[in-house]
């Protein structure tokens, strides 16, 4: 810093020193600026030297832009502070908030600790868009900052995206991930939104309404108060009571950061410095592993990673992970030494048709209850075709889960069918196949109650053994009521007996009417 300084007072002697210099043939009167007509004004010409004594250099305003501060922030808070520019709120109800933050200390303290991983990233995002810096705090109103969050409206991630607004954000929600709670993907969103909702009303307040209360809804109660001929200024309009406080919290907040003195309040130091670093996966890897080749617990690498809601990651889905900044390199260190077999011990397997959860569960080799609780599969619930369930990977297994079933993959549930073991006798010329089809179970099904194959036919009068839905069994049992056995009329006899279209169209008596 002397250095400079001595530098800078020897420039400033040498800048005198010129013009103090007379030259002759000189005009006092020659101009100095540029001329209009000529692009090279100037060369050839002798520059203006001032006349009289010289006079100390001074401040002066530059215009169009502020002039920014060349010492650098002290903290994460101090380079927060210089980019707030929301016009300030000064209300009773933000006092009133104030108050209320200032009376928590522990609360305040937990919340903004919790912060400290997210904040850097999310100031890095709103400088990067010329957006204020005070929407960084925005988080400890929506959610304290805790990207678990979930709230009695389905809202999820430190920015409470619903799951329709998610989806229009591009926010991937499936079977193994939510990016509503995607640190990186989930604060993307949440400032195009912002960006989109200031862009419609053209002020901070009410675009902060609208994230909370919808743009609809903002815009009808602006049109409200038009009609009426009142203001539509946030506290002009009618609102429920949640938006009516939430940019008086956001305020409040702001207020306490940027003099935390004045309330008595400690601010946790945040260091002006990335506190993770993206990390290039390219294989399938489970979160344990992932967590254990950086260095790290695993609840520190599902803070910065949680999105990810199965004991997997699926490479092709989500091809990065955060870690914090130190362990990154140890992270790609270990992995590169790392030789103990496969990195992953989980995979999707694609249920090829609607099944029960026994018989899903015997398929991949797993309890009934194992599935369940890796599935979130819900009791009395049969699993839908096409559904993507986590089940264990074999040890030979190279490929790893393909980018469509990572990115798309669901798991959609129908209600379980209760049966009940019911008999009833064939009729002439009844096959597997013609009464697996007149009540409607599966030839396969049939064919094994009744250790049959598939193609058998039966003897007239032959008792068969069908499981049936409740409902359907009951009423078939309401018919025998009485007598030994159920008789079965035969799917051909049924066709011999019921009228040809042709007498239909004939205009055919009813049987039902009466002769």
């Amino acid at each position: 810093m002397k250095i400079l300084h001595i530098l800078g007072l020897a420039s400033l002697l040498w800048l005198a020193g010129c013009a103090s210099t007379s030259t002759p043939g000189i005009s006092p009167a020659t101009s100095a600026a540029p001329s209009s007509n000529n692009s090279d004004a100037g060369i050839g010409e002798a520059p203006q030297i001032p006349t009289g004594p010289l006079r100390p250099i001074t401040a002066g305003a530059a215009k169009g832009h502020p002039v920014a501060g060349i010492s650098a922030p002290a903290d994460l808070w101090d380079r927060m502070r210089r980019g707030f520019s929301m016009p300030d709120l000064d209300t009773d109800l933000v006092r009133e908030r104030e108050q209320w933050y200032a009376a928590r200390p522990d609360y305040m303290q937990r919340m903004t600790e919790r912060s400290s991983k997210y904040l850097f990233h999310i100031v890095e995002e709103l400088e990067r868009r010329g957006m204020p810096t005070e929407l960084a705090l925005l988080p400890y109103i929506e959610s304290a900052f805790n990207p678990q969050a979930v709230s009695s409206a389905k809202a999820a991630g430190m920015w409470q995206f619903m799951p329709a607004t998610g989806t229009y954000f591009d926010l991937k929600q499936n079977a193994f991930r939510d990016d509503r709670r995607d640190v990186l993907a989930s604060t993307r969103a949440a400032l195009d939104y912002l960006q989109k909702l200031y862009g419609m009303f053209g002020d901070w307040h009410l675009a902060l309404a609208a994230y909370n209360w919808g743009e609809g809804s903002v815009a009808r109660a602006i049109a409200r108060n038009e009609k009426q001929g009142l203001g539509t200024g946030y506290t002009d309009l009618t609102m429920p009571a949640e938006t009516r406080m939430y940019v008086p919290k956001l305020q409040a907040v702001k207020n306490i950061v940027a003099e935390p003195a004045r309330f008595s309040t400690e601010l946790p130091r945040i260091e002006n410095h990335p506190y993770f670093q993206s990390v290039e996966i390219t294989r399938d890897i489970d979160v344990a592993l992932a967590a254990n080749l950086a260095g790290i617990r695993l609840e520190d690498f599902r803070a910065l990673n949680p999105s990810v809601h199965k004991p997997v990651i699926l490479a092709a889905g989500m091809p990065q992970i955060l870690l914090p900044w130190d362990n990154a390199q140890v992270f790609r260190k270990n992995l590169a030494a790392y030789n103990e077999g496969q990195y992953a011990s989980w995979t999707v397997w694609t249920v090829p048709s609607n099944m029960s959860v026994s018989a899903a569960a015997q398929r991949t080799g797993m309890s009934e209850g194992e599935l369940r609780q890796m599935n979130g599969i819900p009791p009395r619930m049969m699993i839908k075709a096409g559904s993507a369930l986590m089940v264990p990977r074999a040890a030979g297994t190279r490929a790893d889960v393909s980018e469509h079933v990572a990115d798309n993959g669901q798991i959609a549930f129908t209600p379980e069918i209760v049966t009940r073991r019911t008999t009833v006798r064939a009729g002439k010329r009844d096959t597997v196949a013609s009464l697996a089809r007149h009540y409607k179970v599966s030839a396969a099904d049939l064919a094994d109650w009744n250790d049959l194959k598939a193609s058998s036919s039966f003897k007239a009068g032959e008792r068969v053994v069908l499981y049936l839905p409740m409902r359907l069994a009951a009423s078939v049992h309401a018919r025998s009521s009485g007598k030994p056995a159920i008789r079965h009329t035969s799917a051909h006899q049924m066709a011999k007996a019921a009228p040809t279209s042709k007498a239909r169209k004939g205009g055919a008596p009813s049987r039902r009417k009466k002769r």
